[in-house]
């Protein structure tokens, strides 16, 4: 066989879909390969232990030990420490900001959304108060399983857990509710069913509701309840949790400053109220609270669009209001008290402090008199614990002959007690887990724990010592001594925290090391198989005059280094929407230039330029935290729903500018489809099934308005029946266009063409399911997208001279990086952005009410990625099919063509390797930066599924295109 003959059999067979196809599956299963061996080093969580602590532990602790009427410890008698509650209620409210509690005098400028638990402030400010408000402080990430966890456990979030998000698994460590159920302690549950999946068989009566369905803003709460008010006139329980959603829905769906977030919260007050009466009137003497304590509390915050997942203060500041029933809490020495008094709107006092999330577990624990949970680090919180305390007097502390003690020395001999229980149990666990586990902490590091623990106990002895043999003479130095000590075990506890923080996380370098080198070979064999694909391809192409690389080629590759590098910045990460524009502008400037010397194609330059900034519009606004204030966003769906009546221009522009890109797109589409003469068969009718589904788009908008009157058969045929047909009419048209692949052929009068109506048909098939989950803003996005890309065709011309030698990837270069980057912009400029926050989980129950976790995982994965990833790559064959080559013979075209076709896609899938490339490294660089977690780690897990996604999408692609 000749060499020619030799190139054009390979040619030919490269063209044939089982070889592209082998090709891509094997870049994804690469690329699938680095991934996973990576995120096993890098997301690793802590390692969690399986000791748990006991009663008898305290025999090996230094501190002294509770009085017991026997050697049985039952519900009533302490085991660590005395109790000094009888019951606790918790009512969690979830998404709970710090200023849906605190006065707005707090703040600098008063909101809608303030003041409205009064009840609160009522209790807070009474003389003498026996109920307080704290500012409490959640660690990031904030999602409802890591905060739940946190507080129960007492140890930081892990970040791989935020995947199990939507299906809890259930807490293998110790734990607050276990150890209340170890030891004799009833525990009632109702609300959030994920407090069941994370402890299935620890509460004696459990209520859960679906907790995912973030539409419903009222099954949960009136289930709650209807619960909560008969059991709180029982006696069969010591411990009961109430977890209300209402609020964390309401801000999903409508954010913060909005009508249904004030009246949820109103709404709050009233229950609190109710609440709260009936705690108090069986608070007397010998009643059934009488020594009850009430804790209202978030799990977390949230934005001012109602998003929660990341660090931000908004998203970390949550509330806790604690109230005792025995109304005689224990006055705090001025040191520990940290407590900021200010006047509220009725020129009510009111103090608040401040709490760790952290120390939850070990305060509730202490109040209870149960073993503190095993891997716990939080301490024993002195405000909360003094509110809660009474002033008993403990036989341990009180020498034979004793005398009468000042009530600052009696609790602060108390604390001290509860502060060595809880440093003691902090050191034992962290010997534990650095001898346990495969890294733990350095020597550097326990060698410095160990000499503040080794202080702070020699204190102890003194301190002790001081405090069993005080006389009436020598008592006056007793209460220095105790703040001592307190001082000392602050010190260490805090230390602990701090070093947890810093470095709790294990890295496997290994595997990283592992995962990256594997992706970085990933980028050579793009590189390998994108050159031979060159050779292949110059066999087709005629040469003429000298090989060049065009300046538009130059400014591609270093628009992709550019991007991948600024990701080794945090900034950059997180304005990584605005620089993908600014590169796209510029790229347009610079075919504006080109278009302007060649005097041809100024129009598609100009429209190009001039499309961008509109692009960049929608980034702002959608990544802005405040951006719900916006009156424009106040009209669009998927940002938020409420609307100011005042400004009816904004309303009446914003209502119609969505219906008029929807009836461009629909007639684009029936133009080049309907009307084209080489469309025909199930191609035509995929075009007629999206133009029936703009139709039903439109008229569901249309009920939304108020034209209609808002009974329930429209509420249910726009909500729920409109959604479900777009969604069957989708996967008809998908199940069409693989009948026709599989089995049909459709005749066309080339490859190219045909190409182009496979495109379009793929295209229309998505887009009406795209469109319906982004709500209002879609047809806008959409409509940018399809000029920006016909511009991006158009323009490839440009880039031709008449008598230089282009390789092929080099040809295509620019326009594939013009295109990717467009791809960056509709991602943000959707609304969306790399953190858990930019996630829209409204979107998954467009349609449906009930959780059905594939169902609502593909709703939310088409609506994220939708037109960042999938109608890119779908539509990415426009690119070479749009480009002829009259120069090229007739029978050269069709191999030339699929070369060219498997070429872009592989330069491609090359562009998002080398980001996610850049994406690990940048990881791997700021592994122990304070924002890992909050920023780093969510872009890596974003731009891994990005890649993953792409890898697959192209595969189909292959399948589809390459017949």
């Amino acid at each position: 066989m000749s060499k020619s003959g030799e190139v054009s059999w390979k040619s030919e067979n490269l063209g044939k879909r089982r070889w592209t196809f082998v090709v891509f599956l094997g870049i994804l299963i690469l690329h699938g390969l680095a991934i996973f061996v990576f995120t096993r080093g890098f997301l690793l969580t802590r390692t969690e232990l399986s000791q748990y602590s006991h009663c008898s532990d305290i025999q090996q602790s230094p501190c002294f030990s509770p009085p017991q009427d026997d050697q049985m410890v039952n519900h009533s008698k302490g085991c660590w420490t005395k109790p000094a509650v009888d019951r606790i209620v918790i009512i969690v409210l979830d998404a709970l900001r710090y200023d849906f509690v605190a006065p707005s005098t707090f703040f600098d400028e008063k909101k809608p959304w303030m003041d409205r638990l009064q009840v609160l402030h009522k209790l807070a400010s009474q003389p003498g108060s026996f109920a307080k408000i704290f500012k409490a402080i959640a660690d990031p990430p904030t999602t409802s399983l890591q905060r739940l966890k946190g507080l129960t456990t007492g140890g930081l979030p892990t970040f791989i857990d935020v995947g199990n998000s939507f299906g809890a698994p259930a807490i293998i460590e110790d734990n607050l509710i276990y150890q209340m159920a170890k030891n004799g302690k009833r525990v009632v549950m109702m609300g959030d069913d994920t407090w069941v999946q994370l402890f299935p068989q620890h509460f004696n009566i459990s209520h859960p509701f679906p907790s995912f369905n973030v539409k419903d803003l009222d099954t949960v709460d009136d289930g709650c309840v209807e619960h909560l008010f008969p059991y709180l006139y029982q006696e069969d329980w010591d411990v009961l949790i109430a977890h209300f959603l209402g609020v964390d829905h309401a801000g999903h769906i409508f954010g913060v400053d909005s009508t249904e977030m004030i009246e949820k919260l109103e709404q709050y007050n009233g229950i609190l109220e109710k609440v709260v009466d009936v705690l108090e009137s069986q608070s007397g003497p010998g009643g059934l609270h009488e020594n009850t304590l009430l804790l209202v509390m978030g799990d977390h915050g949230q934005t001012i669009n109602g998003d929660h997942g990341g660090g931000a203060p908004e998203e970390v500041e949550t509330s806790l209001f604690a109230m005792s029933l025995q109304k005689n809490p224990s006055s705090l020495p001025s040191e520990t008290d940290s407590s900021s008094c200010r006047l509220d709107m009725e020129k009510r006092k009111i103090c608040t402090s401040s709490i760790e999330q952290l120390d939850f577990a070990a305060t509730v624990s202490a109040l209870l008199g149960i073993p503190y949970p095993f891997g716990s680090i939080g301490r024993v919180n002195p405000e909360l614990y003094a509110l809660a305390a009474g002033t008993w007097n403990l036989d341990i502390f009180t020498p034979e002959g004793g005398i009468n003690l000042s009530e600052s020395e009696r609790w602060m001999q108390n604390y001290v007690n509860v502060l060595c229980m809880n440093t003691w149990q902090v050191k034992r666990y962290i010997d534990v887990y650095s001898a346990s586990s495969v890294i733990g902490f350095s020597d550097k590091d326990m060698s410095h724990v160990s000499n503040l623990y080794a202080q702070a106990h020699d204190n102890w002895l003194h301190t002790k010592e001081a405090v069993l043999n005080c006389k009436s003479e020598s008592c006056s130095t007793l209460l220095p001594q105790l703040k001592k000590q307190v001082e000392a075990y602050s010190n260490f506890l805090s230390s602990i925290t701090a070093l947890a923080r810093s470095k709790w996380t294990e890295f496997n370098l290994k595997m990283m090391g592992t995962g990256l080198c594997i992706l970085v070979l990933s980028l050579f064999v793009h590189i390998f198989i994108i050159k031979k694909l060159d050779k292949l391809c110059s066999c087709y192409l005629p040469r003429g005059g000298n090989f060049v690389v065009s300046f538009e080629a130059i400014f591609a590759y270093a628009a992709v280094l550019i991007r991948s590098f600024s990701f080794l910045s945090n900034s950059f990460i997180l304005e990584e929407g605005k620089t993908a524009s600014f590169l796209l502008a510029t790229a347009g400037m610079l075919q504006l230039r080109h278009a302007i010397v060649k005097k041809k194609m100024f129009l598609e330059g100009l429209l190009f330029v001039l499309v961008v900034p509109l692009l960049r519009f929608g980034i702002e606004l959608g990544q802005s935290k405040q951006a719900v204030n916006s009156l424009f966003l106040k009209s669009f769906a998927s940002w938020t729903v409420s609307v100011d009546n005042g400004t009816n221009l904004w309303i009446y522009v914003a209502d119609i500018l969505p219906f008029l890109a929807l009836v461009i797109l629909a007639y684009i589409l029936y133009y080049k489809s309907i009307r084209h003469s080489s469309c025909r068969g199930i191609f035509k009718l995929v075009a007629v099934g999206t133009i029936f589904a703009s139709s039903l788009i439109a008229l569901a908008w249309a009920l939304d308005g108020n034209l209609f009157s808002p009974s329930t058969v429209i509420v249910d045929i726009k909500a729920y029946w409109i959604p479900r047909i777009i969604y069957v009419v989708g996967l008809l048209q998908l199940f069409l266009l693989a009948i026709s692949q599989l089995f049909g052929k459709e005749k066309t009068s080339g490859w190219e063409e045909g190409t182009i109506i496979k495109a379009t048909a793929m295209l229309s098939a998505w887009s009406s399911t795209i469109i319906i989950l982004s709500g209002k803003q879609g047809p806008l996005v959409a409509l940018a997208a399809v000029i920006q890309g016909w511009c991006v065709i158009r323009l490839m011309t440009l880039e031709r001279a008449k008598n230089d030698y282009y390789n092929s990837s080099t040809s295509y270069s620019s326009p594939v990086a013009k295109w990717s980057l467009l791809a960056v912009c509709l991602f943000f400029c959707t609304g969306h952005w790399c953190a858990f926050d930019g996630l829209r989980y409204a979107s998954a129950f467009v349609g449906f009410d009930e959780f059905n976790l594939i169902r609502q995982a593909a709703l939310l994965t088409i609506d994220t990625f939708g037109f960042s990833h999938i109608l890119p790559v779908m539509g990415l064959p426009l690119i070479v099919a749009c480009r002829r080559h009259p120069e090229v013979q007739a029978e050269k075209r069709k191999p030339l063509f699929f070369l060219q076709l498997c070429q872009v896609y592989l330069m491609y899938g090359l562009t998002m390797a080398i980001s996610m490339t850049l994406t690990i490294i940048c990881v791997t660089i700021q592994r122990r930066h304070l924002m890992v977690w909050g920023l780093f780690a969510p872009k890596f897990v974003f731009d891994a599924v990005g890649l993953l996604l792409t890898d697959l999408f192209i595969c189909l692609a292959s399948l589809y295109y390459f017949a």
